[in-house]
């Protein structure tokens, strides 16, 4: 009899046409090249130092862009995709399959609202997978009693959703999701099951407005305390950055009276909010999941993590199952230490008018980490091995036999265990350990996550990154343009601190993880170095077209052709990938725009920001982004006009700059004018320079609108808009004279 021939549970596929990419990145270096040639060969030693030293400056920008793109094509040059089979999954391990524990973090009620949450804490019960096996953890760490009761209302209210889900196949398994977008059944359906569907979005509504009523009262009514002994927890805060730890298993799933109304088992549900002193730091996030790690431990103790953030709900029942397929393969499963999903959101514009959807990295930048390596771990909607989060280093003689794993059965009683476990979430516990350091998640860093994974994959465990037809998990994008500025400053403050520690890829991963996988992290590390030459390529030739000063080739000389090369092909390339993966082309051109927006403010603030922080001259915090927005911040993003009513050093920059720009133009048309008898001749000499100032004023058009145009109170504000003609005009005066 022939032997079985084995399947694997997932399947690897290489992208089409990177044969085409290649040669497309052959031709851009070739073109690059020929720039660097025209700067050394055409360098004007005859002429003044300002002549000379904004040519070197252009020269060295120019450096920069070239080595920063090469840096990114490593990360591009060989594109996979996975593809998993959780029908063989089920058919070989479907008693067998392994406990799940979930992390949902949040930080503050107030920006974060309870009843976001709890939309979040209900789509991920609701996954399709055994409840005994699914234990779902709220990390809040405001120590609010307000998120306390809404998990209690979440709790009586997964009773009914749970079973709802299942009956009607719902996907999007948030019930705000679900119901705002959902038509009620016709009558088509069975008239029990049209009763039903009313039925539960009533239920949904009624427990939504107690929630938010409760929230906006700020205070729990003397009766709904009496329901659960939880609350008297809150009778010892002093505040939510004073407290005991408080540890609530608010649905015990061992408990034979955890059904929901058909009689089936309820996931676990615990609640914690760890406890916090004023002379301990709490590491942030990062602490807060180290907590959860060990709380969990002791609970249930699930060999598979997935973490969320509290706005990230889940919008495919079957991302469990599908994760496990990498995890549980026979023959590469081992290796793998986490399952990364990319953040979607369910709130972008038409156009993407801030950016947020990351297409390109989405679709092509993230598959191309998993073919030298595996993808970054990115803080949310990721799958984890306990065991590599606890520090172990893989082995790859150690292989997991699933079939005799057993589901952790723990013999304490839910009032014993929260008990017990509250050492385990105390400010003492991790003193004179190594969480922290080599077990959980890195602390010291804004982006913990990313150094995390980055020492997960030191330690020789591979990642796999998964980008379903169906998104996993939808979200909240910022709403406005400061909210996306200031989180893109944190992100890339973040990744600079890396680059500049001992955790920088090139040491840290030094013959530990592959060569491209480490310049494919500096790409990342080195966003905020990218701040200076692209605010001098911004400012500099402009200012130099009003002094008269030529830093581009002449339009009638060969040597304007790799110039022209490089910077047409580039972005036709990328406006090609953009609107391949789904985008629109308002949709790049607000990308482009966000690109240079980010550069020049997000990117500079990180960088003098995490250099202070090197010299001790400022203290590392985390700032959270903003969940809800004003009703007519709201309509005005609908509308995809950028929101500038705010006063803020990032605005005035945009400004100034978008102001320079301009009066340049204004310079470069009067130029052309009154001296009409050679006006051949200065388009000649600066037609380059004079398209790119007018590439930069098409870019910046919003901004202008909200300068002079915009009524609303969406516009630039007034003291924004003075500055930033000062500046300007006193930028345009220095560099004339």
């Amino acid at each position: 009899m022939a032997e079985k021939r084995y399947l694997p549970l997932f399947e690897t596929r290489p992208l089409k046409g990177r044969v085409l990419f290649r040669l497309f990145a052959a031709s851009i270096m070739v073109g690059i090249s020929f720039i660097f040639v025209y700067r050394v060969r055409f360098f004007p030693a005859g002429s003044g130092k300002l002549e000379r030293w904004t040519w070197d400056g252009l020269f060295l920008a120019e450096l920069w862009f070239s080595f920063y793109w090469v840096l990114t094509i490593f990360r591009r040059w060989n594109i996979v995709y996975r593809f998993p089979y959780k029908d063989r999954l089920i058919q070989r391990f479907e008693r067998e399959l392994p406990g799940i524990d979930i992390f949902v973090c949040t930080a503050d009620s107030l920006i974060e609202p309870p009843s976001l949450v709890i939309n979040t804490v209900l789509s991920v019960m609701a996954y399709d997978y055994s409840p005994e096996k699914l234990s779902v953890y709220l990390s809040d760490d405001g120590g609010s009693e307000l998120m306390f009761y809404a998990m209690l209302e979440a709790a009586n209210f997964s009773k009914k959703w749970l079973p709802f889900c299942k009956k009607f196949k719902v996907e999007q398994t948030s019930p705000e999701a679900y119901f705002m977008k959902a038509f009620q059944p016709t009558e088509v359906y069975d008239p029990v099951d049209v009763k039903d569907w009313v039925s539960v979005k009533k239920l949904y509504e009624e427990m939504k407005m107690r929630i938010e009523t409760t929230t906006k009262s700020n205070r729990i009514p003397e009766e709904i305390r009496k329901i659960h002994k939880g609350f008297l927890e809150w009778e010892s805060v002093s505040s939510k950055s004073d407290h005991q730890t408080i540890l609530q298993i608010v649905i015990d799933g061992r408990n034979t009276n955890a059904v929901d109304i058909e009689g089936k088992p309820l996931p676990t549900l615990v609640y914690l909010a760890r406890e916090k002193r004023p002379l301990y730091h709490h590491h942030f996030k990062a602490g807060a999941m180290n907590a959860l790690i060990r709380v969990s431990s002791k609970i249930s103790n699930g060999p598979i993590i997935l973490n969320v953030d509290c706005d990230m709900y889940s919008n495919n029942s079957k991302s469990i199952k599908n994760s496990l397929c990498f995890f549980m393969d026979e023959e590469k499963g081992d290796e793998i230490a986490y399952v990364q999903y990319f953040p979607s959101f369910n709130n972008l514009t038409t156009n993407d008018i801030y950016g947020s959807s990351m297409l390109v990295e989405q679709k092509l930048n993230f598959p191309g980490l998993d073919a030298i390596g595996g993808p970054l771990y990115i803080g949310s909607g990721c799958f984890h091995r306990r065991e590599a989060l606890l520090g172990k280093k893989y082995d790859k003689n150690c292989k997991v036999d699933w079939k005799s794993l057993d589901h952790r059965k723990v013999e304490e009683s839910a009032n014993v265990l929260e008990e017990t476990c509250k050492i385990l979430a105390s400010c003492t516990f991790e003193q004179n350990t190594q969480w922290g350091k080599e077990m959980g998640l890195k602390y010291g860093c804004a982006v913990e996550d990313v150094i995390t994974g980055l020492s997960i994959q030191c330690k020789g465990w591979k990642s796999i990154y998964l980008d379903p037809e169906r998104q996993a998990f939808l979200g909240v994008a910022p709403t406005t343009l400061l909210q996306m500025l200031v989180q893109q400053k944190r992100w890339s403050e973040g990744h600079l601190q890396i680059f500049l520690s001992r955790s920088c890829s090139l040491l840290y991963g030094h013959k530990k993880i592959p060569l491209k996988l480490q310049l494919a992290y500096c790409s990342y590390n080195l966003w905020a170095a990218n701040f200076l030459p692209t605010l001098y390529y911004v400012a500099v030739p402009c200012l130099c077209l009003l002094k008269g000063v030529s830093l581009l080739p002449k339009t009638s000389s060969p040597w304007v052709l790799p110039f022209a090369y490089v910077a047409f092909a580039h972005r036709a390339y990328s406006l090609g990938e953009f609107i391949r993966c789904g985008g629109t082309f308002r949709g790049w051109y607000n990308d482009q725009r966000i690109w240079l927006f980010k550069r020049t403010t997000s990117y500079l603030f990180a960088f003098f920001d995490t250099i202070l922080k090197l010299l001790g001259y400022s203290k590392p915090a985390f700032v959270i982004t903003a969940k809800a927005a004003e009703e007519n911040v709201t309509e005005r993003y609908e509308q995809e006009l950028i929101e500038f009513g705010a006063t803020s050093p990032m605005f005035d920059i945009l400004a100034t700059l978008a102001m320079l720009n301009i009066f340049s133009c204004f310079g470069a048309i009067k130029k052309v004018i009154l001296d009409a008898d050679h006006y051949s001749k200065v388009l000649n000499q600066f037609g380059l320079q004079i398209l790119l100032c007018l590439v930069l004023v098409t870019i910046n058009l919003p901004v202008y609108q909200a300068l002079f145009f915009r009524k609303d109170n969406g516009r630039m504000p007034s003291s924004t808009t003075c500055k930033s003609i000062i500046f300007a005009l006193l930028a345009c005066t220095l560099a004339m004279h």
